[in-house]
């Protein structure tokens, strides 16, 4: 029935909980909707044992979006997405997609990194740097998607811009 027309008490009644336990947690439709970023961090998870079996860091960038992307396109809802980011610029409260202890901060760190020092990855930007600009590329990527209400395929985009734009990462011989 997509989110403005949800109650807060369905969503009690829904997850079995009591309103007690609700407002415990969250203190509006807005905080819970802001907890979507520990779904893709679980997603991230999940990911993070399967990335061994990429020979670069670049690869595991790629695979880690193109991964992402089909649970968001297939299993969250437009309406869902589109309200996260709006309820994330519009927050005074936390801002769970910007927070770097997450665990997409870490794991992106933590590729970037390596991947600096094996020589895969430029080292004209910091480890800092090329992670924010690839999260700038996801939100962009996502947030455009929703303007265009979903017209077009997220992951076959991505697919396209994604490696385009990560060329500005590998080495320059």
């Amino acid at each position: 029935q997509g989110y403005e027309d949800t109650t807060i008490e369905e969503i009690i009644e829904e997850s079995g909980t009591s309103k007690g336990s609700f407002y415990h947690y969250f203190e509006g439709k807005d905080a819970l909707l802001g907890s979507l970023s520990f779904l893709f961090d679980e997603k991230y998870m999940e990911l993070e044992a399967q990335l061994s079996g990429f020979a670069t860091r670049y690869e595991q960038l790629i695979y880690l979006n193109q991964e992402l992307f089909s649970m968001i396109e297939n299993s969250i809802s437009l309406d869902l997405l589109a309200r996260l980011y709006s309820t994330q610029l519009t927050t005074s409260g936390e801002k769970h997609l910007l927070d770097h202890n997450r665990i997409y901060y870490k794991l992106l760190r933590k590729i970037i990194a390596k991947g600096r020092e094996n020589g895969q990855l430029s080292r004209t930007s910091g480890v800092s740097e090329m992670v924010k600009l690839y999260a700038l590329c996801e939100r962009a990527l996502l947030y455009d998607w929703c303007l265009c209400a979903g017209e077009y395929s997220l992951v076959e985009y991505s697919s396209r811009v994604l490696p385009v734009f990560l060329s500005s990462f590998l080495p320059q011989n």
